[in-house]
Order: structure tokens, then sequence, then C-alpha cells
């Protein structure tokens, strides 16, 4: 007998309006959008009902195998916790953003890898995990042994999207060095002498290995046919070289004017939650906002804090003139699913995945208060 959802009181937030009315799954599929209330089913008492959200780019999962510095938790432990946040923040397809080199040799997520990904297919295997997790492969280009990890990697059908970076001083990111500075001494704890020797190192190697790893990467992805995002553009060079790569996600351009060409190219511009709430980015950048008022914004990412992203697409329906609510919560569900190839789910529409979220509003807050996955409940 085929299983049955249907949620009925519930503001449905299409891709063209928001409605009163019910939805139905069957199957694990959305079956029917009907106004009004149903006389059977699940109410929802006036709650939104939004698609489950999908999320192109998380560092959530490294913080959890590494929860302290010199700590090292247990990988399947490890993977459940992070899937049990992502999921309770509504994210039911994310795609775990791996780190593929590092600009330091010692790096946690170059000696912790191998482990990150057997906990995360160990949990996936034995139906441990409640959201949809694939894999965004996120290729350092100055790591010298970078081609030969992604080469080893690229088979496993998790592997959906794969970006290039460069955190090269002077590159991309950090337009201001002092900025730079203030980061990397925070994060790796360096003193005024110890910066300046890893920044020497990290310039040399950039140096000697970028421009032929970008290439090998480029190769790789386009004989497998894995979509491809660019990182942290900056100039119309930097845009000119994604295009020409062929790639379709701009993550986090850090210039207008760096969205603006990507988004004239053809590309999806994506940029982080943690920017949209707070108002600005952490690296002294071009801020999500102002993005959004240009119309320059396609894609939200919870980057490194889960709950931004259904926090996002409100605040966005709610602060910038031109987007309602509906293209608000595409931007962090169908826009992103689309953009990667995954046209089954990301939005309240027949025929798709039965990917749900009930999210009520409290005092302006949105609060997740119960998420299906295939249209059955997982939190």
């Amino acid at each position: 007998m085929m299983s049955e959802l249907v949620l009925t009181d519930a503001r449905i937030v299409t891709p063209q309006a928001v409605v009163t009315g019910t939805v139905v799954v069957q199957g694990g599929v959305i079956a029917a959008i009907d106004a009004g209330r149903a006389a059977a089913g699940e109410g929802l008492d006036g709650d939104y009902l939004i698609p489950g959200l999908v999320e192109l780019h998380t560092d959530n999962m490294e913080r959890h195998f590494a929860p302290r510095p010199g700590v090292r938790w247990p990988s399947v432990s490890a993977a459940m916790a992070h899937d049990a946040q992502i999921a309770a923040a509504g994210i039911t397809t994310v795609f775990d953003a791996i780190a593929l080199g590092s600009t330091q040799d010692h790096d946690m997520r170059i000696t912790s890898l191998a482990e990150m990904l057997g906990g995360t297919r160990t949990a996936r295997d034995n139906g441990m995990l409640r959201s949809d997790h694939l894999l965004h492969l996120r290729c350092e280009v100055s790591y010298p042994q970078m081609p030969d990890m992604l080469a080893d990697m690229i088979g496993d059908p998790r592997v959906r999207l794969v970006s290039i970076m460069d955190h090269t001083p002077d590159q991309r990111q950090f337009v201001n060095p002092d900025k730079y500075r203030e980061y990397y001494k925070g994060k790796y704890g360096f003193s005024e002498t110890e910066l300046d020797t890893y920044l020497d190192m990290a310039r040399a190697r950039g140096a000697r290995h970028s421009a032929d790893n970008r290439r090998a990467v480029t190769t790789i992805c386009q004989q497998h046919g894995v979509p491809m995002a660019s990182h942290d553009d900056a100039t119309p060079d930097h845009v000119a070289e994604a295009l020409a790569d062929g790639m379709v996600v701009a993550e986090f351009p850090t210039t207008v004017e760096a969205a603006r060409l990507s988004r004239a190219g053809g590309m999806k511009v994506v940029m982080g939650g943690p920017n949209l709430i707070r108002g600005g980015s952490h690296s002294g950048n071009v801020s999500a906002g102002m993005l959004a008022e240009l119309g320059l914004l396609d894609i939200v990412s919870s980057d490194y804090v889960p709950t931004s992203l259904v926090e996002s697409a409100f605040k966005l329906a709610q602060d910038v003139p031109g987007i309602d609510l509906p293209k608000a919560m595409a931007a962090v569900s169908q826009t992103a699913a689309e953009a990667v190839g995954l046209s089954d789910r990301g939005a309240i529409e027949v025929g798709r995945r039965g990917d749900l979220v009930r999210v009520r509003l409290v005092d302006g807050q949105p609060v997740v208060r119960t998420v299906w996955r295939d249209g059955t409940r997982v939190a």
C-alpha cells in the first residue's frame, strides 16, 4: 500500500504564491496541492509549509569531527550530530563541503579526510541520517596533491559539485590585507613573525601550483560531468576565467563587479546566510544584502550556521523590496537545487519530492517545527 501524508490548514509557499490549503504526498512524491482545508490529515494551524531547504555549501560537518583544537570525535557519531543539526534547520538536501587540500600541511581537513568521509558513508548506508547528504568537493589549487585527491574521489556518486578555491595571500577572499592578517592570526594563533613566514610559504606554493592545478580540476570535472563553482571571485579576470572553464555557480563573489559579471555570464550567484543575517561579510567584502537589493543574489548558503538558511529567506522577503516570500524561498531551495541538476526537489509542486518543512513565525523569528523528507517525518 502506498504511503500517504496529508498536511492541511497550511500557508503553502509555492514558486508562484503563498496559498492557504492542503498538500498531499503519496509514495514520497507530492501528488496534489489544493486550496481549502481537508477533512482528514494533519492540521498545521496556519503555519507556513515551505519546501525542504537545499544547502550547497556548509562547513558544519567539520566542526563536529573537531569540536575543539586537538580533539577528534568518533566519525559516525560526528556525522549523526551534524545531520541532526542540519535536519532541525529544515535542510533536507545538504552538500557537505569537504576541502581537498589546505594552505596548512597539517590541517585537520587533510589529516581527517578519510575518517570524515568514512563516517558519513557508514551512517548513510545504515539508515542513520535524516537528510539527503551529497558532497561538494572544495579544491584548494595551491595544494600540491589536490588533483590526485580529486581524481580518487570524483567517481563517488555522492559528489555532485566541485568548487575551485585559491586562498593564496593577496588573492580573492580578503580584498583588505589587514583582514587577512587578522583572520589567520586568530585561526592559527600565529605571532606576527610566524604569520610572515606562513605568508611567504603560501605565496610561493600558490605561484608554483595554482595555475596547473586549476586546469587539472576543470579537466577532471568536465570528463565526469560534475558541475563546478568558482569561489571568492573579485575581478573581471577572475570571472572571465570561471566562465571560460564552464562554471555554473559563483560562490561568494567579493565585489559587486564580480557578482554582476557572473550573473551576466549565466552563473548563479551564491552568498552566505551569516553575511545576510549579520549585515556584512566577516572578511570585509561586499554584503549579501547589498547584492540582494541590486538584484544580484540567486542562492543563499548557510555556510557555517545551518539555521541562517531559513532565517535568510524570511529576512529577504521582509527587508528587500521586490523580493516576495516565494522568490526568497527559491533562493534556499529551488534555485539551489536546479543549479546543480537536481530538478526532482526544491519546490512545492506536483511531481517533486515530498521534502517539506513546517515553519511558524514567533515575534518575527522563523521556528522550524516539523520536517518531512520524501513524505516521512525526520525532525
